[in-house]
């Protein structure tokens, strides 16, 4: 035992230990742990393989057979393979960006909300209309919304009854949906399929262009929900329709259809459901066949845009955030979107 205690080697590799008793006055040896190199990393721990985890490579290199012939005892149940699968999925990007030619298309991807606009659609949105306005080989940009219910319902009242700020910090110079105040030399097409509601509508008014689809409906129900058409609504409307319908439509909430919007002028044509997105896109593939900066220059001067600014829609700007304001901080302007959220009737109080 004494030759065991001494050896050079077993104590270089941490064999032995001194273990100290209270009543003994020298420490005791005892085994540390399994022999090892002080030197020398640990083994590397290795999950334990999976059920079926080798059954291909095992078939190939032992048994000789094929990929077919693996495939084929696989489908007969004389084989099993572990097919690994992901247990989380990732989430679907809010918003969707593809060129087709000169034509960037943006697609609003929440069509489980309807394609309401929350944080990350408004991000989306605006940073696509950036990389757009930046890109010289993009010459036309088309806005559309996922799915064959709605382009575009607005703001996600659920996430503002949730406290959630629909307009991040990023977004505060384009507006909402990163969108309504982005000013881009580059011309926008609407292609609304479905309802497009307060913020849809708005973004259909920010708009240079508008096609819809024959089942499309237009309106600003702001005011049944105790809040006000703030991203633009309640002035452009009165603009780009005749004032008594718009005043209309403003105050009542009423929703307009397809070609009663194309009749007024709101929308430029009307296509079956099932065209919009490829009428949206034969017409800004017009526009792009045309000088690029010519067309961005008319459109400058058309719309009044310096310097990613309409200066004659300021003071209108000025006043409904004003209004906004004193609006969003009534009783009335909370009760009603946690009203819709809850699917109730809101109580409206006037103050």
């Amino acid at each position: 035992m004494h030759d065991l205690l001494t050896d050079p080697q077993l104590r270089y590799r941490g064999f032995f230990a001194e273990l100290r008793q209270p009543t003994l006055p020298e420490a005791l040896p005892t085994e540390a742990r399994p022999a090892h190199s002080l030197h020398l990393a640990d083994p590397p721990l290795r999950p334990a393989p999976l059920p079926a985890e080798h059954t291909r490579e095992i078939s190939r290199d032992l048994l000789g057979l094929t990929d077919d012939d693996i495939d084929k005892l696989v489908a007969r149940g004389a084989l099993e393979i572990h097919e690994e699968k992901n247990s989380v999925s990732s989430p679907a990007p809010a918003v969707l960006v593809e060129r087709q030619g000169h034509v960037m298309v943006v697609t609003l991807n929440r069509p489980e909300a309807r394609n309401a606009v929350n944080a990350a659609v408004a991000l989306g949105v605006g940073a696509a209309l950036k990389e757009a306005d930046r890109d010289p080989e993009i010459r036309a940009v088309v806005i559309t919304g996922a799915g064959d219910k709605a382009f575009c319902a607005g703001a996600d009242l659920k996430a503002v009854a949730r406290g959630e700020n629909i307009m991040p910090p990023e977004t505060k110079d384009w507006g909402f949906a990163g969108y309504v105040t982005h000013h881009i030399g580059k011309p926008t097409i609407a292609a609304v399929r479905g309802f497009a509601l307060g913020g849809g509508t708005e973004i259909a008014l920010a708009s240079d262009l508008v096609v819809a689809a024959e089942d499309a409906s237009f309106g600003l129900p702001e005011v049944k929900r105790g809040i006000i058409a703030g991203a633009g609504g309640a002035f452009r409307i009165t603009a780009q329709l005749p004032p008594k319908i718009a005043m209309e439509l403003l105050l009542t909430g009423d929703t307009l259809d397809a070609p009663t919007a194309r009749e007024l002028g709101l929308v430029n044509r009307v296509v079956p459901a099932g065209q919009v997105l490829t009428e949206a896109l034969a017409l800004a593939e017009r526009i792009a066949a045309n000088a690029p900066l010519a067309v961005q220059a008319s459109k400058r001067i058309a719309r009044g845009i310096t310097d990613g600014r309409i200066e004659s829609e300021q003071s209108a700007w000025d006043l409904s955030h004003r209004e906004g304001r004193a609006v969003m901080t009534s009783q009335d302007a909370q009760d009603g979107p946690r009203a819709f959220a809850e699917k109730r009737r809101p109580v409206w109080q006037a103050r």
